[in-house]
């Protein structure tokens, strides 16, 4: 049986750059709140995944004394770069918070403008800074002055614009690379588009041509066939996925083999799938503990059940669990009995 993890790393050349850092493949992690946690961070890394930011860091360094922030900053054990996502809206405030990460081990540092949440473009941060284009120059300049000479490059997510009547990707784009941003990953949405509709691509590639930083594409990439579909359109230098990788963290592995190899991998054995969750699993109680790693581990159960015959029962299963040692067991046994099931087909 191959290592499914050395199968996703092997892909040869580099992809592009950021920074001093060669980029090794062109697949890559979207960060999301509640979703990329350092557990899921690590298997994505390991199935092929070549960056993966942290869940968005408010720049409110007041704040960072929480439960939720400490383990947001926590990247023991992750393989390098490792990736800082920040978010905020006061120059000074943000380049703070981008020196205070780089002190604690962050490698590149990546500006949120992109996430469309009430909660965050309400205060003017994330995609609602797309509004306002000479203070996403204050910022990002700001940014990049703060880490200079560190050898830390700066990077930034955003999005198509903040409507359909107003699309300044390409606007903002060269703002960001005129302040010395590294790389730019631009999803195929506006802030108002939230995540209806399908992603459109025709912004993306007149911001790759507009600029000579690389440029990845996000959004609704959903499969290896996909991808390239995207990089075909948009001439981009990777491509980002988010809700794809829920409960399928091996896409990247696919991703990566079909775009440089130029076919898909052999597909993991039912096995080697369940291996790859269980493990998944108990680093999420070790990193969260008891009630919290519980429910967490509900989520992408949830995700991973979908793969399972009767997916509605199992479900009902993993979330009654009470505790985590009973999840674990539950869940061993839906995934044994399904593994077994692609062994008895074989």
């Amino acid at each position: 049986m191959s290592d499914p993890m050395a199968d996703a790393l092997s892909v040869g050349a580099p992809a592009f750059r950021i920074g001093r850092w060669e980029i090794a493949a062109p697949a890559v992690l979207a960060p999301m709140a509640g979703v990329t946690d350092r557990p899921f961070r690590i298997v994505a890394r390991g199935l092929g995944a070549a960056l993966a930011a942290s869940e968005m860091i408010t720049s409110d360094t007041r704040l960072w004394n929480s439960r939720k922030s400490r383990m947001r900053m926590d990247h023991t054990g992750e393989p390098e770069p490792r990736v800082v996502q920040l978010a905020g809206a006061e120059p000074e405030a943000i380049a703070e918070a981008a020196r205070r990460n780089v002190d604690l081990g962050a490698q590149i540092i990546d500006i949120n403008m992109g996430c469309p949440a009430k909660k965050v473009c309400n205060r003017l941060c994330g995609s609602a800074l797309m509004q306002d284009e000479p203070l996403v120059g204050r910022i990002l300049e700001a940014v990049v002055s703060a880490v200079q000479g560190t050898g830390v490059p700066v990077t930034l997510k955003t999005r198509t614009g903040w409507d359909r009547e107003h699309r300044n990707g390409v606007a903002v784009a060269r703002i960001a690379e005129a302040a010395g941003i590294a790389a730019l990953a631009i999803h195929g949405r506006t802030r108002a588009d939230f995540y209806e509709g399908a992603a459109e691509y025709d912004t993306i590639a007149a911001i790759r041509a507009a600029v000579s930083i690389p440029v990845v594409a996000n959004g609704d990439v959903d499969s290896a066939q996909k991808a390239r579909d995207v990089l075909d359109r948009t001439g981009a230098a990777g491509v980002m996925v988010g809700r794809a990788a829920h409960g399928a963290p091996w896409i990247f592995r696919d991703i990566n083999g079909l775009l440089t190899r130029g076919q898909l991998p052999e597909p993991l054995s039912r096995a080697e799938r369940r291996d790859i969750i269980l493990r998944h699993l108990q680093a999420i109680y070790a990193f969260h503990g008891e009630d919290s790693g519980l429910r967490i581990a509900r989520k992408h159960l949830g995700w991973y059940g979908r793969l399972l015959d009767d997916a509605p029962a199992a479900r009902s299963r993993f979330m009654a669990a009470p505790d985590t040692a009973s999840q674990f067991a539950c869940a061993g046994e839906e995934f044994e009995v399904w593994s077994r099931e692609d062994a008895q087909a074989a």
